[in-house]
């Protein structure tokens, strides 16, 4: 796939489980790729500044908290909803880096790691930390919710949804994944404002068939699929 709008960089700094809070069965998602399909999608949005993103499979809240980083004057306010009481509670801690307060916590907490382990690792992640935070110049507001995309969703107005959906052996669909994508699909779309833009990752085995949402982007990397639609 050729990258449009993030180039070939060190992401590091928002690695899973470095300065970003990381439990099990969380898929990771690659930061170049999550803010490739970020500006993609944004690039078919009215507005390109003081949005609102939602995540409604946000799991742990690493890609939503990567975007905040990445992308912190365009975004005023974050929202993810996720089954898992775990997951949601992941997600609150790390939306929460995205203050300045959350981050000084987070630094704090590694300088202990440190302390009393004296792993580089830690101190790596240390470094990550100040660098994250010359990134924070605007305050982003984040909500964090526990709900089943594929029966109900927090109604929010949104610019942008943007999710990766759960497939393989990490995360599954309590449902079966046709069943489960198109539901999750029809409760977007009624939460969704005319200028809404909708991006989803998949497996490439899933496929997204809805007569309510226009296809503008599809691509395939590596095992995954994206694409960006809009509301019809």
């Amino acid at each position: 796939m050729e990258y449009r709008y993030s180039p070939r960089a060190n992401y590091e700094d928002l690695a899973s489980g470095r300065v970003l809070y990381h439990v099990k069965n969380i898929a990771n998602f690659p930061v170049r790729l999550q803010a490739e399909i970020y500006c993609r999608a944004k690039q078919y949005l009215p507005q390109k500044t003081g949005l609102t993103i939602y995540d409604p499979c946000c799991g742990g809240g690493g890609s939503l908290a990567t975007l905040g980083f990445l992308f912190n004057e365009e975004i005023d306010s974050l929202i993810g909803s996720d089954i898992d009481p775990e997951m949601v509670s992941c997600a609150e801690k790390n939306l929460f880096l995205l203050s300045k307060e959350g981050l000084a916590g987070r630094k704090k907490e590694l300088e202990q790691f440190y302390r009393e382990y004296q792993k580089e690792s830690h101190l790596g992640a240390i470094d990550s930390a100040a660098r994250l935070e010359k990134l924070l110049v605007h305050a982003i507001e984040t909500e964090v919710l526990t709900a089943d995309c594929t029966k109900s969703l927090p109604d929010r107005k949104t610019d942008l949804v943007i999710t990766d959906v759960p497939y393989g052996n990490l995360a599954e669909w309590n449902d079966t994944d046709a069943s489960s994508l198109e539901a999750m699909l029809a409760q977007i779309y009624e939460i969704a404002q005319a200028h809404t833009i909708l991006a989803v990752c998949m497996d490439k085995k899933q496929k997204i068939h809805s007569e309510k949402w226009q296809r503008l982007e599809r691509e395939n990397v590596g095992k995954r699929r994206f694409e960006i639609l809009r509301k019809r």
